[in-house]
């Protein structure tokens, strides 16, 4: 239908109106934004640190025949584990400080990575069947699974209770979790040492935890969020790293303390492939003692839980 003309006057002064004034909020709110001190990125760029190292014949030649052929170690991880393991924002590359120390051992090495995303629970059989070379994925190195599989130390940390912004059911220490639902990742320390103190509130008489397995952190940290449990164990470095940038700080709390039941994480060979251990560990102490390993730690804050030994079976 035809607008007359007068009416299409008034009609284009009104759009003008609309747009100078939206024009105007904007510049408003783009100076109120440039104002703003912008927020430091939680992930850190760690290529030059990783792409600074400098193979070593002497350690690459102490490597097994199948990896130094193939030219690549088979590394499987749970890349569902920030800080330690997960994806960048592409969905497809994998980042964190595990991933950043693993680069860096292989680079020292001369051989590439292959990273191979996992459920934790996998990944013993996966090296006992030989799928895969090693493991790197914050397991902690136990007596129990040196029973089954080698280790190489390369981090210590421990378990933390992580709650709800503010801990409005005001847990604040293992035995406040008597009677609550609690999640940790199938498998891990954190499930266990749920179970075990279930256990000591059913012998001091007080009600059992519940506790949730799940697959992943996000997976516990999505039933923190909707309230589905009151609590979430887990290591150190990630509930840390979950409380730090989930909602922009808003969602989490880690509760204060000494983390409980510290220890080494280790990297995983099967019993069989010792001189790839021997060889994967004389690389990393090479990255301590080059000041490689602390550069990547302290780039993602976790400078705190440094070795300065890379033990092989260090178990306490």
């Amino acid at each position: 239908m035809a607008i007359p003309p007068v009416a299409f006057v008034r009609r284009v002064g009104v759009l003008v109106l609309v747009v100078v004034v939206a024009a105007l909020g904007l510049i408003g709110c783009g100076g109120a934004e440039d104002t703003a001190a912008p927020r430091p990125s939680p992930i850190p760029d760690t290529n030059s640190i990783v792409s600074a190292v400098v193979k070593d014949p002497a350690l690459a030649a102490a490597l097994p025949p199948q990896v130094a052929g193939s030219g690549s170690l088979r590394l499987a991880t749970n890349l569902q584990s920030p800080p330690n393991n997960f994806y960048a924002a592409d969905g497809r590359t994998p980042i964190g400080y595990e991933v950043d120390i693993a680069k860096a051992i292989a680079a020292k090495l001369g051989v590439r990575v292959e990273h191979q995303d996992a459920d934790f629970s996998s990944l013993i059989p996966s090296l006992e069947s030989g799928r895969v070379d090693l493991t790197m994925a914050a397991m902690n190195d136990t007596k129990e699974r040196e029973a089954r599989i080698d280790f190489v130390d390369y981090f210590t940390s421990g378990i933390t209770i992580m709650v709800r912004k503010a801990n409005p059911e005001q847990i604040t220490e293992p035995d406040a979790l008597c009677g609550k639902a609690v999640a940790a990742v199938q498998g891990t320390s954190n499930q266990r040492f749920a179970a075990e103190q279930s256990t000591e509130c059913a012998r001091a008489g007080k009600p059992a935890v519940t506790i949730e397995a799940t697959d992943s952190d996000a997976r516990s940290e999505d039933e923190l969020k909707t309230g589905r449990v009151s609590a979430v164990l887990n290591d150190l470095p990630s509930a840390s790293f979950a409380a730090r940038t989930v909602a922009d700080g808003a969602a989490f709390d880690v509760v204060p303390g000494q983390p409980l039941n510290g220890g080494p994480y280790g990297i995983g060979f099967a019993k069989s492939n010792r001189q790839l251990a021997d060889a994967v560990r004389g690389a990393l102490q090479a990255l301590i003692d080059d000041g490689t390993y602390d550069r990547i730690l302290t780039a993602w804050g976790l400078q705190q839980g440094a070795l300065r030994k890379a033990a092989f079976n260090g178990a306490p």
